[in-house]
């Protein structure tokens, strides 16, 4: 099959319903070949400013009950599945997804658009039994579910296209008006589902959606004091930074980990092998739940490393615009040479490369890597690597393979292996995480099921059903009979 191309264009960007030329552009290159994908408008604090006051009296005046914001939802799905292709070429370029990865993306996105139209049609709150208690007697007690007003979005560059689903999504399901700023690497993806929901029949205003720097468009996004709720996926370091920031906001964090998938000598360890060679190296690792620790029992762990290793070095790796790519490259130069020297950090305290651990497509890409029995005080370790390298170890005993998993300042996603139910549930109780996986490798997630981390992994749950609840607060009434 011959290399897709893209054709780089201009993109206008989106403020109060406008599509608009600052007469400034950010040049989106690819991570591949840092050829030009396209030029997008850069917005500033100002632009953010009229933006959200736009949003705000939109909120105010405009009348967009459920079934409304629910039919909107679903024609952009509809949209959204019609152009999969054209969408997944997008994110291939800018964020050098493989080709194939990103269709899936694309397809995941009408998912995520469908699934908050569902909940779109069914948010409600309920009643209270005020007769519960003679103080509540004669009264007839309602809590409601209301929208925010304005909800502040930031998005990673990872999933360009379905995290900002995630974000725009449940939102608008809620009655929320939204500024999103997407990723400096990707905001084209952004930008086009954005221009789906506006001819899917979004009212004016009630979208915006701002590139530019971090420094200036997400600050002013964050410190408005018309941003009433803020959803942000990232690092760590830069989400609590900005719930530390805001304290008087409601802040919805999904952030960073280094996934654990335990191997038990009872579980099927050839499938979880064969499974690992697509999640820990998919997208080049660059995602929060991408296996990074692999922990398996010694008396199967002989077999497992020979089969995961035979897997890993089957990876095609090179252009993500090739249709028979698995592996692109790392999202920056800057980030591929770190991942490289966390590589040569833990072999020379110690660990074992197992394959890998070199640059390969003329430096363009990093080769995935395996790494056995790092040190703990290894990056590679105790860090979240985001790249194309998972390490291995051995143990005895799976009550040290659990204290091994929970061994993280993280705690998004964790699998495990075993054919033992009672196990199962027994690493469900004890590890420490937001989601635990049995007989499923921690990268998995369908987009209808709640997700978020413990500990420093966040402190929310995504999942149209879930975030909708995050981006509403609760309103008491209570009538006298």
């Amino acid at each position: 099959m011959a290399t897709e191309t893209v054709e780089a264009v201009d993109h206008k960007l989106l403020a109060a319903g406008e599509w608009v030329d600052t007469g400034k552009w950010d040049e989106v290159l690819s991570p591949y070949d840092g050829s030009v994908v396209g030029r997008v408008a850069k917005g500033d604090a100002a632009l953010v400013d009229s933006a959200i006051v736009a949003a705000h009296n939109a909120f105010d005046a405009d009348d967009f009950p459920q079934h409304e914001r629910a039919a909107v939802l679903d024609r952009a799905a509809a949209l959204a599945a019609e152009r999969i292709d054209e969408l997944a070429l997008t994110i291939a370029a800018e964020a050098g997804k493989p080709l194939k990865t990103a269709r899936v993306e694309a397809a995941r996105c009408a998912d995520t658009l469908t699934f908050s139209a569902v909940e779109a049609r069914k948010l409600s709150g309920g009643t209270v039994p005020m007769e519960a208690s003679a103080a509540g007697a004669g009264k007839l007690g309602v809590m409601l579910r209301v929208p925010y007003g304005v909800v502040g979005a930031i998005s990673p560059f990872n999933f360009p296209l379905n995290l900002v689903a995630h974000k725009l999504g449940p939102a608008i399901a809620a009655g929320n008006a939204v500024v999103l700023k997407p990723a400096g690497q990707t905001p084209i993806s952004a930008l086009k589902l954005a221009a789906i929901l506006i001819e899917a029949g979004l009212p004016e205003s009630w979208l915006s959606v701002v590139p530019g720097p971090g420094a200036e468009v997400g600050n002013a996004i964050v410190e408005h004091e018309l941003t009433r709720a803020l959803t942000f996926t990232g690092s760590s370091k830069v989400g609590w930074e900005i719930r530390s920031r805001v304290p008087h906001k409601k802040v919805n964090l999904e952030l960073g980990s280094n996934a654990p998938l335990i191997v038990h000598s009872d579980g099927d360890w050839e499938t979880a092998a064969d499974k690992a060679k697509l999640h820990a190296f998919s997208h080049a690792g660059q995602s929060c739940i991408s296996i990074q620790r692999v922990l398996v029992h010694e008396d199967v762990a002989d077999g497992f490393i020979e089969r995961f290793v035979a897997n890993v070095q089957e990876l095609r790796v090179g252009d993500p615009l090739d249709p028979e790519t698995d592996v692109g490259p790392l999202i920056s130069a800057g980030d591929r040479d770190r991942v490289k020297e966390w590589i040569e950090e833990a072999v020379a305290a110690g660990a074992e490369l197992l394959c890998g651990g070199d640059l390969v497509d003329e430096g363009r890409c990093l080769a995935p890597t395996l790494i056995g029995s790092p040190p703990r005080d290894a990056k590679v370790w105790c860090e979240e690597i985001f790249g194309p390298v998972a390490t291995i170890d051995r143990y005895a005993d799976f009550g040290e393979a659990l204290r091994m998993a929970n061994d993280s300042k993280f705690g998004l996603q964790a699998g495990v292996f075993t054919r033992d139910v009672g196990r199962g549930l027994e690493a469900a109780e004890a590890r420490e995480f937001g989601g635990v996986l049995i007989n499923e490798v921690p990268t998995f997630r369908a987009d209808q099921m709640p997700y978020g981390g413990v500990k420093d992994s966040g402190n929310t749950r995504e999942g149209p059903a879930y975030a909708v609840i995050e981006l509403t607060e609760e309103r008491f009434i209570t009538l006298q009979g």
